[in-house]
């Protein structure tokens, strides 16, 4: 396939690290993965009048969280038009020469491609990306000659919002934090963040990433992908392939919720594979809360040590510098909890049933 001058310097880097690394994993294999259907959960219901289907829609929304740490849902009030649009938009972007890209300025400078801290070919990430804080994406200043790009981000960004806010909500009440915490009141625009995903066919290796395995650092992510596929999560400890539905948004649990729900919730290793021959298109929207925000379970004994966003962000940057890796929430472990893991998320897997209002 023709280099296009759109695309990053991607393979460049990646044979830098093939003659240069000392450092070698064992060689990925590609081997056919079983596909898998995530838990479909259709948010219409908690609209319902039914006071029970309100309540078993929250109830699997809480399970799916439990058992899987992802789900899908339909019905979740972001118009296909409006999918449409942000789609077409971000081609559009990613089409834009690479110097254009990467040192106009665009979408608050927020451009990059590759893992520049890569130290072996197994930490290589074959993506390029704009990783955006909500407090930038109305920003007309941000746009430079992609204003049509503008209006749709800001409607887009703000439903992915509101749609997060209300599975964090129900989330949050199951473990029965409601009067104690929200996450609405701690969650903030400046540490929020929508992310452009573009994934370049990769013709060359079937073992290259298009984004290595991973958690997300954050309480939750819902995810906008196109049809290509390539999205895969660790189930049952095996790798296990998302098939993709047009139809439906990717929820999964974040580092945080895990947390904060000592164990509860599960925020499940992902990584996305590349494809030969065609290019791959996602948007991310992750909710975050503000960097002085602690994170503590409420239920004791608690499996992890208080700490703030700022302090876990911070060792997970610490920790991918020096070692290439992410390690997460092993380090907030506290002495002795690797042996209360499995009883104290064994004695809270009860589901609350939460109140689930109708929705307005």
């Amino acid at each position: 396939m023709a280099h296009s001058d759109s695309d990053p310097p991607l393979l460049n880097h990646y044979g830098t690290l093939l003659c240069h690394s000392t450092q070698w994993d064992e060689p990925q294999t590609r081997v056919t993965m079983e596909e898998c259907q995530l838990p479909l959960i259709d948010l219409c219901d908690l609209g319902s009048d039914d006071a029970m289907v309100r309540r078993a829609c929250a109830a699997a929304i809480c399970k799916a969280s439990s058992e899987w740490g992802f789900f899908q849902v339909v019905n979740h009030g972001i118009s296909s038009q409006l999918v449409e649009k942000m789609r077409s938009e971000q081609v559009k972007l990613f089409r834009a020469p690479f110097e254009t890209k990467a040192t106009s300025g665009l979408l608050n400078n927020s451009y990059r491609w590759g893992s520049p801290r890569a130290t072996c070919p197994n930490q290589f990430s074959w993506s390029e990306a704009f990783h955006v804080p909500l407090t930038k994406v109305s920003d007309e200043a941000c746009y430079g000659d992609f204003k049509s790009l503008r209006e749709v981000m800001t409607c887009f960004a703000a439903a992915m919002s509101e749609l997060s806010r209300l599975l964090a909500g129900i989330l949050t009440e199951n473990l029965g934090h409601w009067k104690q915490a929200s996450i609405s009141n701690i969650c903030d625009e400046t540490t929020c963040f929508l992310r452009l995903n573009h994934y370049p066919a990769c013709p060359i290796s079937p073992e290259i990433f298009g984004l290595v395995p991973h958690t997300d650092s954050d309480f939750l992510t819902i995810l906008c992908q196109d049809q290509v596929g390539g999205l895969q999560l660790m189930k049952d400890s095996k790798w296990v392939t998302v098939k993709p539905n047009k139809d439906a948004l990717i929820v999964n649990i974040g580092d945080l919720f895990q947390a904060w729900s000592n164990d509860v919730y599960k925020s499940v290793e992902h990584k996305v594979v590349s494809n030969a021959t065609t290019d791959r298109y996602s948007i991310a929207y992750f909710l975050c809360p503000s960097y002085d925000s602690l994170i503590e379970s409420f239920v004791k004994p608690s499996i992890y040590r208080r700490f703030t966003f700022r302090e876990y962000r911070e060792q997970v940057q610490e920790d991918v510098r020096k070692t290439g890796y992410k390690v997460g929430l092993p380090r907030f472990l506290l002495k002795g909890s690797e042996d209360l893991t499995t009883t104290t998320t064994e004695s809270n897997t009860r589901l609350y049933i939460p109140s689930i209002t109708a929705k307005s």
